[in-house]
């Protein structure tokens, strides 16, 4: 009883402005790029996809307001949405820097929509952006990677027929936007990759009842065996009832109604519950419904949830109440063809599958924030993942970086924290800079994140430069693995290893992980390289046997180390000329997968 009257005044005092799902890809035209409904955990019947040719023009001299393309009918140029002007896919594939562009195409509301609500819907846009109808602004936001929309029912009526103009400014060299690894030079170098500026996910617009919900903000009470819902609505009235149904296939398994208030918290008993996990994914289809006092639907969203917990004990992460070793993989979620974007619903799925297939269990998603897509899809086939924001790029002491940063990481969590497969957040990467200023920065995000979800662990900086975390991660990238276990086993007084101790606070006793190691270089043959620049960590294997060797041995050195709970080997595929991945960068295969299956799957040895 204690724990069930935390959880929910927990939920009162948190703010949920957030999105959720569906169960099945959804389409309505395979003739446009992306077709499949984009948010998966927050699925109603009436929406449009807006994806596929619009115009565009580049505004290098930043005059576009000026010359009046606020107004426009229609530039000159054509460009395949929802693909980046940097990638094949669009069409375009400008490859320099884009410091503004402008975007137009005809807007066409259904007849049958009215009275609704119409709210437009961006998946994400890099990096500020303003939308017209008609030459009039319907509304701004900033942040290159969280979702946000307009509610532009001022603006248009049903049946009519309008010219929607989306313009963007985008400079990754400023210092003041989250670019992630976005290269601030011409040229790819390093770990940083070709850019991606403006549109870069889908764009959709639906009718909403004017009281009809707004989000819901999920989370699974295992011990309790209960679900709770918070819902958030545009509009209420005395009249009205919210209902939740929970659903295994056709079967209902629990329900309940009450009146509508904003912010209400709804508890859902679950008396047998199936729990989510990495070998049983189980999700419960979730139906939310607002009705009025005849019993009219006003709306009706489709969702889904997984019941899984996860929580740190003694220096251990646990899954369910049991200890779990995480055997994970760094994910970049870069594309050859659509860069930031993936090409199909279908690669987002392939992607993980090949993970699975090497034997991870899990991606830590590495300076990109990924579409709901792929988090619907972890979810169904069960791969965990730590999401982490786009945070190199900032001036980690600048108040308006820190402003910027903050705001985007807000949208970010309270989009993604109903997917089940996401068990940690990691909000920065090797945020070595900064001084006082940095310092300040990470407890306030460990603070902002912890209040919009207490339910995962926070791993504040990962690589090594800690303030306050629930997670202590470390790099490496050394290649001998005598060397390596040299490095990583506790001392004589028994403390960790820390790469940088006079940048860190004391070790804790928090769950201890090497989140980056390897990233052997090997390039199958001269056809596969990238670049006149493609590198990896170390000296390169002379042969794929001692690249296997050398892989095993490194593993081996983790795996037999007790206090070290989990790994995240560095990476799943080549990205451009960092050719360090278990996969080329096209996805085909390098290796022999069940060796390379059988190094990462192998029991601990902790004799």
């Amino acid at each position: 009883m204690k724990k069930y009257t935390f959880l929910f005044f927990m939920l009162i005092f948190v703010c949920f402005t957030g999105y959720a799902g569906e169960q099945e890809s959804e389409s309505q035209s395979s003739s446009i790029p992306r077709p499949e409904n984009p948010r998966p955990q927050f699925v109603r019947s009436s929406w449009v996809n807006l994806n596929g040719i619009w115009t565009y023009t580049f505004d290098f001299g930043i005059s576009g307001k000026e010359r009046g393309f606020a107004n426009s009918q229609g530039f000159e140029g054509e460009i395949n949405v929802p693909f980046c002007p940097e990638s094949s896919l669009s069409g375009v594939g400008h490859k320099d820097f884009i410091p503004a562009m402008w975007y137009q195409r005809s807007l066409s509301i259904p007849a049958e929509w009215e009275g609704k609500k119409i709210i437009l819907h961006f998946g994400a846009v890099d990096y500020e952006t303003e939308a017209f109808i008609d030459g009039k602004s319907v509304g701004k936001h900033y942040g290159g990677t969280s979702s946000f929309s307009f509610d532009i029912t001022p603006f248009v009526s049903s049946g009519g027929t309008y010219s929607l103009v989306v313009y963007v400014l985008d400079d990754n060299r400023s210092g003041v936007q989250p670019s992630g690894k976005q290269c601030p030079a011409f040229k790819s170098r390093g770990c940083h990759y070709t850019r991606t500026t403006g549109i870069w996910q889908t764009v959709w617009m639906e009718a909403v009842s004017e009281y009809g919900l707004k989000s819901c903000c999920i989370i699974p009470d295992l011990d309790q065996k209960q679900l709770l819902i918070q819902a958030r609505f545009y509009s209420v009235r005395p009249d009205l009832t919210f209902q939740v149904k929970i659903m295994d296939g056709s079967r209902k398994v629990s329900a309940t109604k009450a009146a509508v208030f904003d912010g209400m918290i709804c508890p859902l008993r679950i008396k047998k519950p199936k729990n989510w996990s990495p070998k049983y994914p189980f999700l419960y289809d979730l139906i939310f419904e607002v009705t009025d006092s005849s019993g009219q639907v006003l709306d009706q969203v489709r969702s889904y949830a997984g019941m899984r917990k996860i929580h740190i004990q003694d220096n251990q992460i646990y899954l369910n109440n049991e200890p779990y070793y995480l055997r994970l993989v760094l994910d970049q979620g870069f594309y050859p063809d659509g860069i930031w974007t993936a090409p199909s619903d279908a690669a987002l799925k392939k992607d993980i599958e090949l993970s699975m297939s090497a034997g991870f269990n899990g991606a830590r998603l590495h300076q990109k924030v990924f579409e709901e897509r792929f988090h619907y899809w972890a979810d169904r086939l069960g791969y965990l993942t730590w999401g982490e924001s786009s945070s190199w790029g900032i001036d980690l002491a600048s108040g308006i970086a820190a402003r910027n940063f903050l705001t985007e990481w807000q949208e970010i969590i309270v989009r993604d924290r109903n997917h089940p497969s996401i068990i940690a957040w990691t909000p920065f990467n090797e945020a070595w800079g900064g001084g006082e200023e940095l310092k300040r920065l990470l407890i306030d995000v460990y603070t902002l994140t912890h209040s919009l979800d207490p339910t995962r662990p926070v791993n504040d900086s990962s690589g090594g430069f800690h303030v306050k975390t629930d997670l202590w991660t470390e790099h490496t990238y050394e290649q001998d693995p005598e060397k390596l276990k040299e490095l990583l086993v506790l001392s004589e007084d028994n403390t960790v290893w820390r790469r940088h101790p006079e940048k860190s606070i004391d070790y804790k006793g928090q769950p201890y992980l090497i989140d980056e190691y390897g990233g052997i270089k090997w390039i199958p043959s001269a056809d596969k390289v990238f670049a006149d620049d493609s590198w990896g960590y170390g000296k390169d294997p002379a042969t794929l046997e001692e690249f296997y060797t050398r892989l095993e041995g490194l593993t081996d050195v983790i795996l037999g180390l007790p206090h070290i709970c989990g790994f995240c080997y560095t990476q799943l595929t080549d990205i451009e000329q960092e050719q360090n991945g278990i996969f080329n960068y096209d996805r085909t295969e390098k290796f022999n997968m069940s060796r390379i299956r059988s190094i990462i799957n192998k029991p601990r040895n902790l004799k």
